[in-house]
């Protein structure tokens, strides 16, 4: 009788929770790091803490779900930077790999998905299967025409991208026969925005980290400079509705400044 009442109790605060949203200022692009997999495994018992990876995985989805429901056009999900790759134990980094496959590549395939895919981060630290399936799924969903856009940040780090982008630049600018004063004299925010990753595509409004992590750890350094941010105390896998719509409740009540 208990989970009844208490499924009853959820489903009356997720609605007074979207009420309380209706007419509000909402993010257009909410970007999220998806922290606490592991810790999830290990709060609810399970032996191999690695498993948390598929859970978080899989429910992606359903987050993405609540996003598009809410008119959010924009997601950028951080699941795993350089230091991920290059650091954690080759059996935790092959699983998670797997899992991004399986559970967040494959089903951007499907057509009924409204989804269009964008990559963030060095391709060459992925394994050659995991960067062959993102790759097929971004082209698969280039030509959708898609009103609705993920970018998916792997082997990722906000400093190598700044980087990347001013080399990317530079090289550009050279090719046109230009020299380094004539760059210096016409560079702008804009001009190096345009080569970072995620050129071409709005910023941020509004950053969720789960785990109760307070740092950003790298996580879109250039684009989030302006963002709202939240810090939620659950882990990724738990992250539930009630969680995401309390953190744009938070950024509709708040008065964004964008650096004043």
């Amino acid at each position: 009788m208990i989970q009844p009442i208490r499924r009853g109790a959820y489903r009356f605060y997720a609605r007074r929770l979207r009420a309380q949203l209706a007419g509000k200022s909402l993010p257009r692009h909410v970007a999220m790091v998806m922290d606490g997999n592991r810790r999830w495994a290990r709060q609810v018992g399970f032996d191999d803490p690695g498993v948390g990876h598929r859970y978080g995985a899989e429910h992606v989805h359903e987050v993405l779900g609540w996003c598009a429901d809410m008119g959010i056009h924009h997601v950028t999900l951080f699941v795993a930077s350089v230091d991920n790759m290059r650091k954690r134990a080759s059996e935790e980094v092959e699983n998670l790999m797997r899992m991004i496959e399986e559970v967040v590549a494959e089903p951007l395939l499907r057509p009924a998905n409204p989804w269009q895919l964008h990559l963030a981060g060095r391709a060459d630290v992925l394994p050659d299967s995991t960067r062959h399936a993102l790759k097929i799924a971004e082209d698969a969903t280039r030509e959708r025409g898609a009103e609705f856009h993920l970018t998916v940040a792997i082997g990722y780090d906000g400093r190598e991208e700044i980087v990347s982008a001013v080399r990317s630049l530079l090289e550009q600018e050279a090719r046109a026969g230009a020299t380094l004063d004539d760059v210096a004299q016409r560079l702008t925010a804009e001009t190096l925005a345009a080569h970072l990753y995620t050129g071409g595509q709005p910023d941020p409004d509004l950053v969720i980290r789960t785990s109760g992590e307070r740092r950003m750890s790298g996580f879109l350094l250039w684009q989030a400079a302006y963002s709202e941010l939240y810090f939620c105390d659950v882990y990724w896998p738990g992250f539930r509705k009630i969680d995401f719509l309390r953190a744009l409740r938070s950024y509709s009540a708040r008065s964004r400044r964008f650096g004043a």
